[in-house]
């Protein structure tokens, strides 16, 4: 019987391929990962990865619950006003358990043996981005909406902000219906293409003003908690601060993120949030429209909100490119619901900023 073979590896064969890779190619790579609590792990890895994950031009962050902190707003956001008392003042501090987790136990590559990341546990997540010096595209998602809604009512708000409002646009619904196979709607008798009496009489126009207000304030305090990451990350291209429910965007370009930069902040004087300036409304009312999909939304309006031109920055866009604004602001159902409610009468409002 002959003895059995031996495989034995070659020292010399023994290199791990990935080290091959370029630094380029690796970092485009992680830029894929955009994720703040997997890119945590991938510096958790090597001495390389650690170096290379502070580079990556975008950066997804997700906050997936709300946890209560015991140190107030001041220490953790750097807030100069008392603390708030609503959820909008602290969804920067929301993500302490859930993307500092895996950056915790990093250890600085200059072989001294400390964290990376020092005292994480009581940092705010503005403070764990410091440690990306290259973000250009930064996204944050939160646990849920701002404004709180009754079942089965439609609200959906974007807006768009340099250092003061640029562009809003709320779509709302008294109620979204899935039509059954086949089903056809009668078009109301009050349909006639101009807002019915009873819309003023039945609170529909109160209705549609505490959306609009309410969406303006999630809006403007979302924009002033970012300052400090704008402030710390020169490099942004980009900003988006969603939500998983889908209820509001707030975004910023190149462009807004450089006027954020030049021009001095407004807050508002009673609450952390941006104040409001005064605004031009454009209201639009459907009873019924059928979407896309088995979808239809009863009370249907649309709110394309811009600043009033004297003394705001934000009222030197063309009207071309505040329709533009609104038609891209939803996408699917949505946005044909947008498209067919531009082609309705428009009604003009005025609000005092606040």
């Amino acid at each position: 019987m002959h003895p059995k073979a031996r495989i034995h590896a070659d020292p010399v064969l023994e290199v791990d391929q990935f080290d091959c890779l370029p630094d380029s190619l690796v970092l485009l790579i992680l830029n894929k990962v955009e994720d703040v609590r997997s890119l945590g792990r991938c510096s958790a890895v090597s001495k390389r990865f650690c170096g290379l994950v502070s580079l990556v031009h975008d950066v997804y962050v997700k906050i997936d619950r709300v946890v209560a902190v015991d140190s107030d707003a001041e220490d953790t956001l750097n807030l100069s006003s008392p603390k708030p008392r609503n959820i909008f003042s602290h969804f920067l501090k929301l993500m302490l358990f859930t993307i500092i987790k895996p950056f915790h136990n990093m250890r600085n590559p200059n072989g001294t043996g400390r964290p990376l990341f020092p005292q994480l546990s009581q940092h705010s997540p503005a403070q764990v981005l410091r440690n990306f010096t290259h973000i250009r595209h930064l996204r944050i998602e939160l646990p849920s909406g701002d404004v709180g809604t009754e079942e089965g009512v439609l609200l959906k708000w974007r807006a768009e902000y340099g250092s003061t409002l640029q562009n809003c646009v709320i779509l709302g619904g008294t109620r979204v219906d899935h039509k059954p196979g086949g089903g056809e709607h009668e078009p109301s008798l009050e349909d006639n293409g101009s807002m019915p009496e009873s819309f003023y009489t039945n609170g529909g126009l109160k209705l549609r003003v505490v959306w609009t207000i309410s969406s303006l304030i999630a809006a403007s305090t979302r924009h002033y908690l970012l300052r400090s990451i704008i402030k710390d990350h020169p490099t942004l291209r980009s900003l988006v601060l969603t939500d998983s429910d889908g209820q509001g965007t707030l975004c910023m370009g190149a462009e807004q993120l450089k006027e954020f930069r030049e021009n001095q902040l407004s807050a508002s004087a009673c609450s952390n949030r941006t104040q409001v300036p005064a605004c031009n409304m454009k209201l639009k009312y459907a009873p019924y429209l059928e979407l896309p999909g088995g979808m239809a939304l009863q009370g249907a309006t649309l709110v394309a909100i811009k600043p009033s031109t004297e003394g705001s920055n934000g009222g030197h866009t063309s009207r071309k490119e505040a329709d533009g604004f609104v038609y891209g602001a939803f996408d699917g159902p949505f946005k044909a619901a947008v498209k067919a409610l531009m082609k309705r009468r428009t009604y003009l409002l005025e609000m005092n900023g606040f």
